[in-house]
């Protein structure tokens, strides 16, 4: 019961905090907002970081690295977007320094063929990201395969998040493979919208098809199962990135150096997720932060207390 009522407090966070980035350019600024050591003194200069409050990825390791830059004598500020595409060109136009949380070699790839020779790689974090389609568990589908000639029992529906999403276009790049394009609409709006189907499917025990990742909080949060993939059309494992606009390890050398240092595993990645989206949601984000340095703090040398 526990577990379901902070998904809807995560769900409400999520749609909130996504609507938070709707000005004119795409663009929210959401302000420095932890404390600790020389927070906010800006004496090494101020370091915007860019990111999709709906992406619970960019969102945790966003609230990590303005606790830890801040703590080393920088200020921060935190710019909330609704799309990937406005984030990327703000990062290689340098109105963004940083996207904490970005998938280049595979997911975000296009927009790295596009912007990447305006853009640095700080250092990947976490090794094992992957897109999914994933159903309830207590569904009769095992495979993408499976999907074919279904079509009706879902009403020709597989519900994925933002348009501009890598998720969204490797998705219709999946869907002709199997051959099912057809039969099926993937409809888009939001990451908060796809949760909301997904909540309510699985609380009527009713079958849904929804496009995920990996790592995300929902997948423990809600009795799901990831579809095979024989045919590999979701595409390969690959690691989450820290990226820069060009020149930042140049302007910021030691946030860049410190930036470098951070590998988080499962556990650790998780529980960051889950402190910062579940257990503590919107507006305490830095005490979420801090709970987790106290537990996992002493398990990294790059660690600032």
């Amino acid at each position: 019961m526990k577990k379901k009522l902070l998904t809807i407090a995560a769900i409400g966070a999520a749609a909130s905090l996504a609507l938070a980035g709707c000005s004119g350019d795409g663009m929210g600024g959401t302000g420095s907002g932890s404390d600790g050591g020389d927070a906010g003194s800006g004496d090494k200069g101020t370091i915007t970081l860019g990111f999709l409050p709906s992406w619970t990825d960019g969102l945790s390791t966003a609230y990590l690295l303005q606790d830890q830059l801040e703590k080393i004598g920088y200020t921060v500020e935190m710019k909330t977007l609704t799309e990937a595409g406005p984030l990327y060109t703000g990062l290689a136009q340098g109105d963004v320094d940083i996207y904490p949380s970005a998938w280049p070699e595979l997911t975000h790839k296009s927009y790295m063929d596009e912007y990447g020779d305006d853009i640095e790689d700080l250092g990947a974090y976490y090794e094992n990201a992957k897109l999914t389609i994933a159903v309830p568990e207590y569904s009769e589908l095992n495979s993408i395969a499976d999907l074919a000639g279904k079509g009706a029992q879902y009403d020709g529906k597989i519900y994925g998040i933002e348009p501009g999403a890598g998720l969204t276009a490797q998705t219709q790049k999946m869907m002709p493979e199997y051959g099912i394009d057809g039969e099926y609409q993937l409809v888009t709006s939001s990451t908060a919208a796809m949760l909301t189907e997904l909540k309510s499917a699985t609380d009527a025990n009713e079958d849904i098809i929804v496009t995920l990742w990996r790592p995300f909080w929902a997948n423990d949060a809600f009795p799901l199962k990831d579809l095979e993939d024989p045919m590999g059309a979701m595409g390969e494992a690959e690691a989450l990135h820290f990226l820069g606009t060009k020149g930042f390890a140049e302007e910021f050398p030691e946030a860049a150096e410190l930036i470098e240092k951070i590998k988080l595993d499962d556990e650790q990645y998780g529980s960051l997720e889950d402190l910062v989206v579940n257990e503590y949601g919107e507006g305490k984000e830095a005490d979420a932060v801090d709970a987790w340095l106290e537990e996992y703090g002493d398990q990294f040398d790059w660690v600032v207390s």
